[in-house]
């Protein structure tokens, strides 16, 4: 069974910083590309960043860029969101998931999202 679990969400005030992971857990052989998602109340889920597995290859959001860094330990199968300069806006859940090839599969998992409040 894999799992993916993200942690590190919280309530941060307007400005300031916070970091998310994203632990693939189970019985996998590899974990290839990974992204965060996130989803305000009432709007869809929208794309944040992505990185592949080897970390040189990174994509951000145009909302993000700049603000946010994606990153990964591939030796802990965890994959990071530095989240800085904060703005309301950036309140949502935000989700985790990632392309792992297990025994006999390759599919893309979801993590259960953890929640980024911004307010003062």
């Amino acid at each position: 069974q894999v799992q993916l679990v993200e942690s590190g969400g919280g309530l941060v005030q307007p400005g300031g910083s916070l970091r998310l992971s994203c632990a693939a857990s189970g019985s996998f052989s590899s974990v290839y590309t990974m992204r965060w998602y996130r989803q305000a109340p009432g709007k869809v889920r929208e794309f944040v960043a992505h990185i592949v597995r080897e970390g040189a290859v990174t994509y951000y959001a145009d909302s993000v860029k700049g603000r946010f860094t994606i990153s990964r330990d591939n030796a802990k199968n965890t994959m990071y969101l530095q989240m800085s300069s904060l703005a309301p806006e950036d309140t949502a859940v935000y989700y985790c998931n990632a392309d792992i090839q297990a025994s006999i599969s390759f599919k893309t998992y979801w993590g259960q999202g953890t929640q980024v409040t911004v307010s003062s």
